[in-house]
């Protein structure tokens, strides 16, 4: 479900014409909808509702402010993986104990911060990091709240660099040694033991993969228990697939927040715990396009580029994860115009700078307008200024009202944390 809809050949982002956004911000730029990212964010928490649960939002899929206070407004915490994202949470207004300090690298520096913050769960990676946590928590007289994210070896999502729940994956503490883990912990006197945490990828799009990871973390959860330990939380992750091409119902549907809900709630219900997730790309993904214009239409030897003024600086999915997104003309074409197929690419020196190939599109024209759908959820915040070209803007738009909430920085602003050494300073 989103808000973006044409009206008499014109495609909309709630009432306001993307054309207008074009004219007046420029291109490309990211648009998002309030009204996608509310409803996604209350569909969401409906499904738990009589449940203790938490909903924590993971600031990795977008983490402009604005974003994130829209979503804190409709009751959301924060799932972060880093300082940075810890006090953009804090920024945007949300208190610490609504936070979840997750990520596989967490320095002492971040998890004082995160202390000092008072936030809701560590979800700790590895024993090594179990200690630090410990040291920086006795030095600040204080006790973390843990949860040891275990790795359940099970493959799932939508491609191997998200899939993250494997025995090779980076992630979380090895299966075999969860409880000897625990154990350790339950010796350390800046450590207080909450809960277990598992997430086992990203653009999932069957329930099976969760049903079995979440079997396991039960019965993890029962012979932790039975080890004397208290276990009264869950973080079951994230990793909701969404639908990139519009198929929302029927065969092939990622399954929705009703039937995930299910799912868990038969699993998780008997053992009276609270459960945390960290959904980001579903209530984000499809509350977003990428606005961008034709630069050329190019006639190949074998093939004919539609090139885009966006560029895999601007959103890398497809570079990095062969990910495929609808593309849509925000005006409609000319009726009897014909269709064709062209290759969608950018101007970044790299052959990798696609979007799609052979996408059959209606006839185009150098300077019309595209969006590229389902990019609210790791699009800006994976974008660089490869090439030099400077960081997308972003809107949000809000009924007939739209607002600039990152905007375009200048040539200046670019190079402004450049500085020569006295060596190569120019001599008058």
């Amino acid at each position: 479900m989103h808000h973006f809809t044409h009206r008499d050949g014109d495609l909309f982002a709630e009432d306001v014409p993307l054309a207008r956004i074009a004219a007046e911000v420029g291109t490309p730029v990211y648009v998002y909808s309030d009204a996608t990212l509310r409803r996604h964010a209350r569909v969401f928490q409906d499904a738990f509702a009589g449940a203790r649960a938490l909903a924590a939002f993971s600031v990795k899929a977008n983490s402009n402010l604005a974003v994130l206070r829209t979503l804190f407004e409709e009751g959301m915490g924060a799932d972060v993986v880093s300082g940075g994202e810890l006090m953009r949470a804090l920024k945007a207004g949300l208190s610490g104990n609504k936070i979840v300090f997750s990520g596989v690298g967490k320095t002492a520096e971040e998890l004082k911060l995160a202390l000092e913050a008072g936030v809701h769960m560590f979800n700790v990676e590895s024993e090594n990091e179990l200690l630090v946590l410990d040291a920086v928590a006795r030095d600040l007289g204080v006790r973390a709240p843990l949860a040891f994210r275990v790795n359940p070896d099970v493959a799932a999502g939508g491609h191997e660099k998200i899939s993250t729940g494997k025995a090779e994956d980076k992630f979380g503490v090895a299966w075999s040694r969860a409880r000897r883990a625990y154990e350790k912990a339950a010796r350390l006197s800046g450590i207080e033991i909450r809960g277990v945490d598992v997430h086992i990828g990203s653009q999932i799009t069957e329930l099976a993969p969760f049903e079995a990871a979440f079997q396991r973390v039960a019965g993890l959860v029962r012979d932790l228990r039975a080890d004397g330990h208290t276990i009264d939380r869950i973080d079951l992750g994230g990793g909701l697939g969404i639908s990139y091409d519009g198929n929302t119902e029927g065969e092939g549907a990622p399954p929705g927040p009703a039937d995930y809900a299910a799912l868990i709630r038969r699993i998780a219900d008997p053992l009276g715990v609270e459960l945390i997730f960290e959904p980001g790309r579903m209530i984000a993904g499809n509350a977003g396009l990428l606005l961008t214009r034709a630069i050329y239409v190019k006639e190949g030897e074998a093939r004919r580029f539609l090139i885009l003024d966006a560029a895999m600086n601007d959103l890398i999915r497809p570079a990095l994860y062969e990910a495929s997104h609808g593309i849509e003309p925000v005006q409609a074409p000319q009726q009897g115009a014909g269709y064709g197929r062209y290759d969608v690419v950018g101007p970044v020196c790299e052959t990798g700078d696609r979007f799609a190939s052979e996408r059959e599109l209606p006839a185009m024209a150098e300077g019309d307008l595209f969006a590229i759908m389902s990019a609210g959820a790791y699009g800006a915040v994976q974008a660089s200024q490869y090439n030099s070209r400077p960081l997308v803007p972003e809107v949000l738009v809000r009924g007939e009202a739209f607002h600039v909430i990152r905007r375009r920085p200048s040539f200046d602003e670019m190079v402004a944390l450049e500085g020569l050494p006295p060596w190569l300073e120019a001599r008058t």
